[in-house]
């Protein structure tokens, strides 16, 4: 059992953007921390963006402190390349995650939708809106920070077992 809040940290992983939001925990209770983007230099070859990556959610891990990481899956695209070089990114947000100590959780993008939105195939505008509404915010965050906020909001559906702006039903 675990005292207090649980810190999650959401990333939304990308080889030019990555989201990242970060949500405290507290039974059904979701307070909003933090979310931005990470923007990698597309002229540069990919170790170095992979690197740049690494060390920069590594800096969101110290400030913040979560305790937990949730990632989107891997999804099957069109584009082969495209497809590799997402895997690549995951692999070095992942690797740094549990380096780092935090418990690892991958969700697929229809499971997010549903856990956030109500069906899996929300719009971004619709993930937006419904981000900023969970999380009380005053403004929609951008798209990849929504994301990586909807993705933090799903471990508290799936990994904690209440739906972001749900009650839980007994069952007799």
């Amino acid at each position: 059992m675990v005292d207090g809040p649980v810190r999650v940290l959401g990333v939304d992983p990308g080889t030019r953007v990555v989201g990242y939001g970060l949500i405290d925990l507290a039974g059904p209770v979701i307070r909003y921390v933090e979310c931005g983007v990470l923007k990698l230099p597309t002229d540069e070859a990919m170790p170095l963006r992979l690197h740049r990556l690494s060390v920069g959610l590594s800096e969101v891990v110290t400030e913040f402190s979560p305790t937990v990481m949730a990632i989107e899956a891997a999804f099957h695209g069109v584009n082969a390349m495209s497809a590799l070089k997402l895997g690549q990114a995951r692999g070095a947000i992942m690797a740094m995650a549990v380096g780092r100590g935090l418990e690892v959780h991958e969700y697929p993008p229809a499971t997010v939708k549903k856990a956030v939105a109500g069906h899996g195939r929300a719009t971004k505008a619709e993930m937006q809106a419904r981000v900023r509404l969970l999380c009380h915010l005053q403004r929609e965050p951008s798209s990849d920070a929504a994301d990586a906020l909807a993705i933090a909001l799903c471990y508290g559906h799936t990994g904690r077992g209440v739906a972001p702006g749900r009650s839980r039903k007994r069952r007799r």
